[in-house]
């Protein structure tokens, strides 16, 4: 079976997109999923998402994506942008749309320069938790911004931090098992910006930038007074993103808008020959 995709990304967050309206992409095999996001050997990629027929009234597509270990995940705040765009530039969206995704409804809006993606409300947000993890013991927040994330702030330099162990140990701690957490470590930037470093979990390792984790960036940013929204989000990209909220007088976040950019790279087919023995 031969199977068009395309190439894009959010703020160097890469991913494959396929339309599969059809139903026919092999969603059971996670094997070949993590084959073809691999790099060097495959195409390459730290995600791929595919555009289905919508489930529900009033959306008018449904997302999947699945993380490069093969995996389903919840929700990709950057991904959430790009197949947006796509869907948009297919014609199967307008430039105002809804679609349904594993976290909830999302709303879109695609416009010349980027791409706004109104997410789920943040839910389980645990404040002023103390954690410890490779030996460090850490304050931190937690919260559910359409999959789980771990916010550490950082006093000190951003660019000391080991990003690599830290991450991995909060990533498969025991306090989130079983399926664990991204784990992301902010620092105060000029002029009320947020800089952030992801470790994404299906990723296994850091992320030039994770959408999910600049949302709960924000709202940590907002917590501790460092910021007002709308929060501008520095990841390791070198990118630019917004990241807009009401806060409740109960200090719960409502009415979460991402803005950022959706690009393509490139499209092309690839073939699929059925599960190997």
């Amino acid at each position: 079976m031969e199977i068009r995709f395309w190439k894009m990304h959010g703020a160097s967050n890469d991913f494959v997109l396929v339309d599969d309206r059809s139903g026919e992409f092999p969603v059971d095999d996670g094997v070949w999923i993590a084959r073809i996001c691999r790099r060097r050997r495959g195409i390459g990629a730290e995600g791929l998402i595919l555009i289905q027929a919508a489930q529900e009234a009033g959306a008018d597509f449904r997302m999947r994506f699945f993380n490069p270990d093969g995996g389903e995940a919840e929700m990709c705040g950057n991904g959430a942008r790009c197949v947006a765009r796509l869907a948009h530039d297919l014609g199967v969206a307008g430039r105002k749309m809804v679609f349904e995704t594993a976290a909830g409804p999302v709303k879109a809006e695609v416009g010349k320069d980027g791409v706004m993606v109104g997410l789920p409300d943040p839910r389980d947000w645990r404040r002023n938790m103390v954690l410890e993890a490779a030996g460090v013991r850490m304050a931190c927040d937690f919260v559910n911004t359409g999959v789980p994330h771990v916010v550490v702030p950082v006093e000190g330099d951003l660019a000391e931090v080991n990003v690599a162990e830290l991450g991995a140990a909060i990533r498969y701690h025991e306090q989130f098992a079983p399926e664990g957490t991204n784990a992301d470590f902010i620092a105060r930037g000029e002029g009320g910006a947020v800089r952030i470093r992801t470790y994404e979990r299906g990723v296994e390792g850091e992320t030039p930038a994770c959408g999910t984790g600049m949302v709960a960036a924000a709202l940590t940013a907002a917590g501790l007074g460092w910021a007002r929204p709308p929060v501008v989000v520095l990841p390791a990209s070198g990118d630019r993103l917004e990241v807009d909220f009401e806060l409740l007088e109960d200090g719960r976040p409502r009415g979460v808008k991402l803005y950022g950019p959706a690009e393509y790279v490139y499209r092309g087919e690839v073939t699929y020959s059925g599960r190997r023995v």
